[in-house]
């Protein structure tokens, strides 16, 4: 703890502020949609917002601290964005099943120490691809709400360029702050739903079902493991810091498994909030920036604890604002993920059939579009990627292949 204190730094401490305030300005935001898709009540809410903080608090200080290394943890942005479509029509049970299963599964990855190579066995273009499906209706959302709200709408999207022009990294934040200000001149706040309280965890018994697994679990593993802990492990990587992937994703998938029953989702390595953390910005000495995981863990259990409050700020401002807040925060998650579908020659076709049955939101035998995107993909890829047999000569080339 001496060395904690003596490697302090106000940059270090701002930068993990700030990583913070971006998570809760932009991915709390898709959190608060899934749970207005599957009409879940506030306590609810609340507690899945305190679950989701407070692991991500503890997480985040522990392994910073464990490994000297500014690890960001929060949860799944993807994962959340899948839930949107997911959790209508079933109960807060048979979801709660699905997180668990899960979540067991991703630790028995973690533990296992397979996690190199499952991501290598499984084409990158088809995981881009599934990522890019689930996450297209956010950025199309973003469109259709300017029949709505016009004015706020097109505010928030010229402040998200000119912002992304000049400071990338503080764009989302403007554009919610620029919405709030336009709603707030136009009366559209409402104000009335705001409370200050602490937030309250709330049991949900797990209820495990087939449908639970195929249609949430299995692509909530797949959008972790391949959309958050490999980006954020390349974002360390790229920093200069070796830590291994093994124990980070074990002490992830048991830190969510565990806060599974309270709404926990999945909470994963962060990647875009991560890089503000692991950069210069934090402080010039990378081995003092692990100060920045620990100050931002800090700053997630103080807003956790307040869930409650949270959650009465948000269910306050209008829904467009929500939609095009979530829109825009999801630009550079979409366009990595569109690049990366792209991104092979010979899996272009199989990683556009994987978006395409993705984003259309279809359901075949009770299965999710998710689940059949990966599944049409796969097959795809295989197909027409399979090394073909000798080919037999014709007989023209045979005529014409010289004597020996």
């Amino acid at each position: 703890m001496a060395s904690l204190f003596k490697d302090c730094s106000l940059s270090a401490v701002v930068a993990g502020f700030i990583a913070t305030l971006i998570s809760y300005a932009g991915p709390l935001v898709i959190v608060f949609q899934a749970a207005e898709s599957g009409g879940m009540p506030a306590d609810l809410l609340s507690s899945w917002v305190w679950a989701i903080s407070i692991g991500s608090g503890v997480l985040g200080i522990v392994l910073s601290l464990r490994y000297r290394v500014p690890v960001i943890i929060a949860w799944s942005a993807p994962g959340s964005a899948l839930l949107v479509s997911m959790l209508p029509g079933i109960s807060a049970g048979e979801a709660v099943g699905a997180y668990v299963m899960a979540n067991a599964i991703i630790l028995a990855v973690g533990l296992s120490g397979a996690f190199d190579r499952i991501v290598g066995k499984l084409p990158p273009a088809i995981s881009a691809a599934m990522l890019a499906g689930i996450l297209f209706s956010f950025g199309t959302r973003l469109f259709t709400s300017l029949d709505d709200e016009p004015v706020m709408v097109m505010a928030m999207f010229l402040t998200y360029l000119v912002v992304r022009r000049l400071s990338p990294r503080y764009a989302v934040m403007a554009v919610l702050l620029v919405g709030c200000a336009i709603a707030a001149g136009k009366g559209q706040l409402n104000t009335s739903a705001l409370v200050i309280g602490f937030a309250t965890p709330e049991w949900v018994t797990p209820a495990f079902t087939w449908h639970g697994l195929f249609n949430i679990a299995l692509p909530l593993v797949m959008v972790a493991l391949t959309g958050q802990f490999v980006p954020g492990v390349a974002v360390l990587r790229n920093a200069g810091y070796r830590t291994p992937a093994s124990p980070i994703i074990s002490a992830s998938g048991l830190g969510s498994l565990l806060l599974a029953p309270f709404g926990c989702h999945g909470l994963t390595l962060a990647a875009i909030t991560a890089a503000i953390c692991t950069g210069r910005e934090a402080h010039e000495d990378p081995s003092r920036r692990y100060v920045s995981g620990v100050a931002g863990g800090v700053f997630y259990l103080l807003l956790g604890i307040f869930g409650a409050t949270l959650v009465s700020i948000f269910t306050a401002l209008p829904r467009e604002l929500i939609a095009a807040l979530a829109g825009l925060a999801l630009f550079g998650a979409i366009a990595g993920a569109l690049a990366g579908s792209m991104a092979v020659p010979e899996d272009r076709e199989a990683a556009l059939i994987t978006f395409l049955v993705t984003a259309s939101g279809m359901s075949f035998l009770g299965l999710s579009a998710a689940f059949w995107g990966l599944i049409f993909g796969i097959v795809a890829h295989l197909l027409l990627t399979a090394r073909r047999g000798p080919r037999l000569k014709t007989e023209r080339e045979e005529v014409l292949e010289p004597n020996p």
